[in-house]
């Protein structure tokens, strides 16, 4: 439990980024079927979440590094 509340923001983001990879599919796609990652929808809907937990750790970190330094200045008060 303490994980899922430790990396929230990362988890919103890799949903948002698998939905964004079967949208891209679903729309976009290969249709000639030779493109190894847009030819297939999980493929696409993979990638997109990879893509969307990288960038939803990276501003997960973010948020705590910049609490941890406000609740710093807060106790130097």
């Amino acid at each position: 439990m303490n994980f899922l509340k430790a990396k929230q923001v990362a988890l919103i983001f890799l949903g948002i980024g698998a939905l964004g990879g079967f949208l891209y599919w679903r729309f976009v796609g290969c249709q000639s079927g030779t493109c190894p990652i847009k030819s297939v929808w999980y493929w696409s809907t993979l990638w997109g979440a990879a893509v969307g937990y990288l960038l939803g750790d990276s501003v997960n970190d973010y948020i705590l590094k910049r609490k941890k330094r406000f609740d710093e200045n807060d106790r130097k008060i």
